[in-house]
Order: C-alpha cells, then sequence, then structure tokens
C-alpha cells in the first residue's frame, strides 16, 4: 500500500545516487525525461527509497536504475521482470518498478512481458521506446519504423511495428497507458497512475535516440526530434498534423486499459496458506 500523497517540493537530488554523476546518457536522449517523469512520481505517491526496488535489464534503459538512490537491480538482458517477479513475491513489501527498453522488454524478453500481464502480479513496467538498440550498435528493435535506417536496415525498415501497448492489454495487464517524453508532465501523473495500480501496469514511454536513430535518419537534434514526438515519429503516423485525417494506426497516448483484477501475490499466499491448512490436518 502506498504511502499518502507528499507535499513536500520534489527535489531530483533527493532520488538520485549523486556519486553516479555525470550520467552516461546522450545529449537531448528521451532517457534522461523520463527518469525524472519515474521520480517525480516516487515523490509524488509518497514512496520511500527503502521500500522501492527498481529493476532493469541491458540497453540503455538498463543504465537508468544505477542512478537512482533506491534498491536497484541490473540483470540479465530480457529478464527484468523474471527477476522482478521473484522479488516481489518475496518481499510483497516493496515497491517493485522495472525499467526496460524496446528491445530488452519485445525481443528476448517478449514471452516475460506476456506471462507478467497474465500473472497480474503487483509491478510497475516502464518500457522506455527509442525505437532502437542504442546502446549495442544500433540495430533495428521490434518498435523500428518503417523505412528507418538502422545498422541492420540499412535500406529502410519493412518489418511490422509490434504495438507494446496491444500486446500487454491482450496479454491481460490490468493498467496499460502510453505517453511521449515531450509531455513531462503527463508522463509523471501517467506513472504515478501505475505506481497506485494494485496489479500489473504497463506504461510505454515514447523516447528519443538522438546519436544514433536520430542522426542515421536525419531527424534533427534533440529539440527537434522532441517536437516532432506524436505527429512525426513514425512516417505513417501523423495524427496532430491538422491537415492530416485520423488514421487508424497512429500513436495515441494516455491510459488505454484500467481494470481491477485478483492480484497474483494475494492468490498465491492465500493458496499457500490452504496448503499449509491442509497438510496441518
Amino acid at each position: 500500500m502506498l504511502e499518502a500523497t507528499r507535499t513536500l517540493p520534489f527535489d531530483i537530488k533527493d532520488y538520485l545516487r549523486l556519486d553516479t554523476m555525470p550520467h552516461f546518457m546522450c545529449p537531448g536522449c528521451g532517457h534522461g525525461i523520463a527518469l525524472r517523469a519515474l521520480l517525480a512520481a516516487v515523490h509524488d505517491c509518497g514512496i520511500d527509497k527503502d521500500r522501492l526496488a527498481v529493476v532493469c535489464g541491458i540497453g540503455c534503459s538498463g543504465r537508468v536504475g544505477g542512478y537512482i538512490d533506491a534498491n536497484t537491480f541490473h540483470t540479465t538482458h530480457g529478464r527484468p521482470l523474471a527477476f522482478a517477479t521473484g522479488l516481489k513475491l518475496a518481499r510483497p513489501d516493496l515497491t517493485v518498478v522495472v525499467v526496460t527498453g524496446d528491445g530488452d522488454c519485445l525481443a528476448i524478453g517478449g514471452n516475460h512481458l506476456i506471462h507478467a500481464a497474465r500473472r497480474n502480479l503487483d509491478i510497475t513496467c516502464l518500457m522506455l521506446n527509442n525505437e532502437v538498440y542504442g546502446m549495442t550498435g544500433g540495430q533495428a528493435s521490434p518498435t523500428t519504423a518503417a523505412t528507418r535506417l538502422t545498422s541492420t536496415t540499412p535500406s529502410g525498415a519493412i518489418e511490422p511495428v509490434f504495438d507494446a501497448c496491444a500486446l500487454a492489454a491482450a496479454a491481460g495487464a490490468g493498467f496499460v497507458g502510453r505517453e511521449v517524453t515531450r509531455q513531462a508532465p503527463a508522463l509523471k501523473t501517467l506513472i504515478a497512475r501505475a505506481l497506485r495500480h494494485p496489479g500489473f501496469a504497463f506504461v510505454e514511454v515514447m523516447s528519443d535516440c538522438t546519436e544514433i536513430y536520430g542522426r542515421k535518419n536525419d531527424l534533427g537534434e534533440a529539440p527537434e526530434m522532441i517536437l516532432s514526438q506524436k505527429a512525426d515519429m513514425r512516417p505513417e503516423a501523423r495524427r496532430d498534423a491538422p491537415d492530416q485525417p485520423f488514421r487508424p494506426n497512429a500513436l495515441p497516448t494516455g491510459v488505454f486499459v484500467e481494470r481491477d483484477l485478483p492480484e497474483y501475490g494475494e492468490r498465491w499466499r492465500a493458496h499457500a496458506a490452504a496448503l499449509r491448512g491442509e497438510t496441518e490436518r
């Protein structure tokens, strides 16, 4: 159970490991905005740092947790949700947050996402989607947009884009939402809402890779990439452009799913208690 909302002003330095600065993220990387939004949401929800556990995988997103002054885990590629599942079952008193990337979560880790959503354990998963494997060479990921250039698609990507929110919803997640880093206040509000949800909550954060993805695709400098979000992030998605009609494959944001479902940890503990009672009899 989360504490009451805090009224003291938010100071990000209270939540960072200052001895790890300067950070490794590239100038303009959207992951820094996502990190600040997460910590501001943690503050607004009144979560004690000693009761916060942040589990990360491999990639640029995987380095985010190392800057947070809390209980943090840097796990193997694609497995943060598996590690987080064990942690939450062993320590249900902790608020467990997974920070993962589009490659980490949807490629090698896609199966773990499906079953985390299906089980509905009380974990909040933030998937930072910059549409590329930014740390390991700029390869295409399951969310790389059509025609985009990467080190593994030098003539343009042709595979269809994976809709992570649709996958999480179909797999049974109780809370599913998406926001862009351009809308930082809305992103913080969405993350706080996910943290308060009593079950598995999935939030896709549309981020930017300025140095690899942006440069290779002539998307401009960091400010231009951020300002183009929602309208131009994907060639086929121009929902905000006034001269373009709404298209079904545009990039909607906000909360898509919010439903109360039995939480897996509570069910598991009740089942274990019933088995113990039967054994004692």
